[in-house]
């Protein structure tokens, strides 16, 4: 089953009102369905791959018996959730690595939804009878619900007062529905946040060799890669290596982008095939679809790039 997903709000703060809706902190980690059958647990990502392996922690998930939850996977760093502290355990997949890890710093699993329980489909179940199923259940260790909030206004202000990401607002009368972006849910963030492809990077000015900057594409029908700009926040560290170590993988001698890229971001880039996605920070977008203030959190390769149409 694919998740259902939020549709983002037209502003920042423009998240709706009203006794029909409900609010949820928009976590800071990586969406996870937990599928439980006949004592087995398999931990799906968005795009359907299985990540079991990355979070042994969650193992406990298998006593549930049968049954099929959706929520967020996030790692805590100084009391808030951490999507660059996140990025380590993503994309392990050696049992004794990924086992040293969950006993250094273990993940939360934050369910938010209930799809089916005992051999029932629930997706088609109003989102309130659904959480009464939720609430019935007796969770194992690292996995909680998702709290719920009746006062949007106050959880924006809360959020942004401690730097969480921002806020979900559900209907409660919704049912589920899988691989739709649905206005049922309506996603608010204190910061935008956009998948996007790699089609090139350049090299830092020192000439140190090291990853200096990103350039971002997305998908577009008619351009196939449109730009979206020169992303050099964020690159620092070990993450940076590891990133040009993974884009060298995929280098070309032209330009994957269907559109120009402006010749002070394409100078000394080097091209590559747009197949590694990265998840990035931004406050807006220009008139021409360029990102401002782009700042690059990690690798993903549980989900696809947004699209250009994507505000």
């Amino acid at each position: 089953m694919e998740p259902m997903l939020a549709t983002p709000a037209p502003a920042p703060a423009a998240l709706p009102h009203g006794r029909s809706w409900v609010f949820e902190v928009k976590w800071d980690g990586v969406r996870v369905l937990a599928d439980v059958r006949d004592g087995r647990l398999r931990l799906a990502s968005r795009t359907g791959r299985d990540v079991t392996p990355a979070y042994p922690e969650l193992g406990g998930l298998a006593g549930l018996g049968d049954v099929l939850l959706d929520g967020e996977v996030v790692l805590m760093d100084g009391g808030r959730p951490s999507f660059a502290a996140l990025a380590d355990r993503m994309h392990v997949r050696d049992p004794r690595r990924a086992a040293a890890l969950a006993a250094a710093r273990p993940v939360t699993y934050l369910v938010f939804d209930v799809l089916r329980r005992e051999g029932q489909d629930l997706a088609a179940r109003p989102l309130e009878e659904r959480r009464c199923v939720l609430d019935g259940l007796t969770l194992p260790e690292h996995v909680q619900p998702s709290p719920w909030y009746d006062d949007g206004d106050d959880l924006w202000r809360v959020t942004r007062e401690h730097g969480l990401e921002g806020v979900v607002a559900k209907r409660r009368d919704a049912p589920y529905r899988p691989g739709q972006r649905s206005p049922d849910w309506v996603k608010a963030a204190h910061r935008r946040t956009r998948t996007a492809l790699v089609g090139g990077w350049r090299p830092e000015s020192t000439g140190t060799g090291r990853l200096g900057a990103l350039l971002l594409g997305a998908p577009d029908a008619p351009a196939g890669l449109r730009y979206l700009g020169r992303a050099g926040s964020g690159l620092g560290g070990p993450a940076a290596r590891v990133m040009r170590d993974l884009l060298a993988a995929h280098e070309r001698t032209d330009s994957p982008f269907g559109d120009d890229v402006p010749a002070v971001d394409a100078r000394g880039a080097v091209w590559c095939d747009p197949l590694v996605v990265v998840e990035t920070l931004y406050l807006a977008r220009t008139p021409s679809g360029r990102l401002r203030q782009p700042v690059v959190k990690g690798v993903r390769t549980d989900t696809t790039a947004d699209p250009w149409a994507q505000p």
